[in-house]
């Protein structure tokens, strides 16, 4: 049996801190093609979420996927995000957070959480708009550092 990756309870407790000393919590994700975020907000192929809870609906951390529903320009997106390209989760206010290296998964492995009302473990995929803003090969290097 494989050892279940430290990284989403390492996101669910720093939330939690985040969360119980009044500060925002924000993830850093990687987009990759089983992200389901808005494009129009990605840069140099990231995208930095509140994840706080009065930006937030229906939030769900597991073992897998980060999903909840959340505004963009007044209209609400449903976003899942792998655990897997969550680079980082800071507290906004401070700074204060962890980085994580971007993690080799597989979409349809037994255990991923489905999407309510699906059999299907993956969110549904987003199409890729020709106008995707982030550019080809274009990496930001992240001012957090990792901890093992």
């Amino acid at each position: 049996m494989q050892e279940t990756s430290t990284k989403p309870y390492l996101l669910r407790a720093l939330h939690e801190w985040c969360t119980d000393n009044g500060y925002t919590p924000h993830i850093v994700v990687q987009v990759d093609e089983n992200t389901q975020v808005p494009r129009a907000y990605i840069r140099d192929g990231q995208i930095t979420l509140n994840i706080g809870s009065l930006a937030t609906h229906n939030l769900r951390i597991d073992n897998d996927w980060v999903s909840f529903q959340a505004r963009f320009n007044g209209v609400t997106e449903d976003l899942w995000v792998p655990v897997a390209v969550v680079t980082a989760i800071y507290a906004r206010e401070t700074g204060a957070g962890m980085g994580f290296e971007v993690q080799e998964y597989e979409t349809g492995k037994s255990g991923a959480a489905a999407e309510p009302g699906t059999a299907d473990p993956a969110p549904p995929a987003a199409d890729k708009p020709e106008d995707d803003p982030s550019p080809a090969g274009g990496k930001r290097r992240s001012h957090l550092s990792v901890v093992k």
